[in-house]
């Protein structure tokens, strides 16, 4: 009897001692440092602006506010007529803001002239999807300027500006471009290291940016018709023997 108990014993012990041997090989994997790639996969395509702005800025000076008024609404029209003449209709214009200005009642009053007493300021949109006629006519501006219309100093509204709207219908193609371009720097990488490619672990797909056409050093982006639609995808994959 004494006998069983010792045979017992002993395969119980055996026992724990596999068990523990098992859970000792478990833990060692488990410490093995993962092995991960993390690669990017870059979608560019070619596009044109579709919408287009225009701010106009102009103001009129007379020593009456009757005076400068009348002479706000002659540039007006000659601004509506000079547009109009290029095939913008009105619903692309619109009138976004008059500032009026009296010089006698600011602060260097005294060395105002009298017949510069009124400024006043215009400011006019035009909004449009015709976007190549509104770079023509943004660039003979010189037109409004024989027509007698003053333009504001304000340099920064200078010449129209011009967005890409149409992200949404090249989102899925580009996405699969720049997977498929991270997956082949993913493959190359571990042939070279002598591994596979596993599961993906995280993918990150990036943000689609619309640049210009030409990068020009302190040049403002938005005043060209040509853009450039950039998304870069980040992908870590596992490796495997």
């Amino acid at each position: 009897m004494r006998i069983i108990y010792v045979i017992c014993a002993l395969l119980v012990a055996v026992g724990i001692a596999g068990a523990g041997f098992f859970v000792g090989e478990s833990l060692v994997e488990s410490r093995q440092p993962l092995r991960l790639v993390t690669v990017k996969g870059l979608a560019e395509r070619d596009a044109q602006a579709d919408l287009g702005f225009w701010p106009i800025k102009f103001t009129a000076t007379a020593p009456t506010l009757e005076g400068a008024r009348t002479a706000l609404e002659t540039s007006e029209g000659a601004v509506r007529s000079f547009l109009n003449a290029r095939g913008f209709t009105e619903d692309e214009i619109a009138v976004q803001n008059i500032i009026v200005e009296d010089r006698l009642a600011g602060y260097n009053a005294a060395g105002t002239p009298e017949d510069a007493r009124f400024v006043l300021t215009e400011e006019m949109l035009v909004t449009t999807g015709k976007v190549t006629e509104l770079a023509d006519a943004s660039r003979n501006v010189a037109d409004l300027l024989r027509a007698g219309v003053v333009m504001s100093s304000d340099a920064y509204s200078g010449g129209a500006s011009f967005v890409f709207t149409g992200i949404n219908a090249l989102k899925s193609e580009m996405l699969t471009e720049s997977t498929a371009r991270a997956k082949e720097t993913a493959d190359q990488f571990a042939r070279e290291s002598g591994a596979q490619v596993g599961n993906i672990q995280t993918a990150n797909q990036g943000v689609f940016e619309v640049l210009p056409a030409v990068e020009i050093p302190n040049d403002r982006p938005e005043k060209q018709i040509g853009k450039k639609v950039r998304v870069v995808t980040t992908i870590t994959y596992f490796l495997t023997d």
